[in-house]
């Protein structure tokens, strides 16, 4: 991943970072894998049922950005593989070097 890359695919709003998203479920471990059309790849260790695999995106992107949970929010794509997710507290530049220093 590169930071032009990164520039379309994360956008600021609301006091934040919007970041598109393609979730892989039932993964051996849960990881950002890199870059999916315009989206941001992340394997899950969780199954895409009951809420599980949401709840475990929530959770391994704030120990990723080091972020409460209650900053991390799916605002689209909820019951999809194509999600959209809003960091709270985050600017575009710092969501792109934290992804870029993985």
């Amino acid at each position: 991943m590169n930071s032009k890359e990164l520039s379309l695919i994360i956008s600021e709003k609301n006091g934040g970072c919007l970041l598109k998203c393609w979730i892989q479920p039932r993964s051996s471990r849960s990881t950002i894998v890199g870059i999916h059309d315009d989206s941001i790849k992340i394997a899950l260790t969780a199954p895409p049922v009951d809420g599980k695999a949401n709840k475990e995106l929530i959770k391994f992107m704030a120990k990723y950005f080091n972020l409460s949970k209650s900053d991390i929010q799916i605002v689209g794509g909820e019951s999809s593989r194509s999600k959209t997710i809003l960091l709270t507290g985050l600017n575009k530049d710092t969501t792109i070097q934290t992804l870029i220093k993985e």
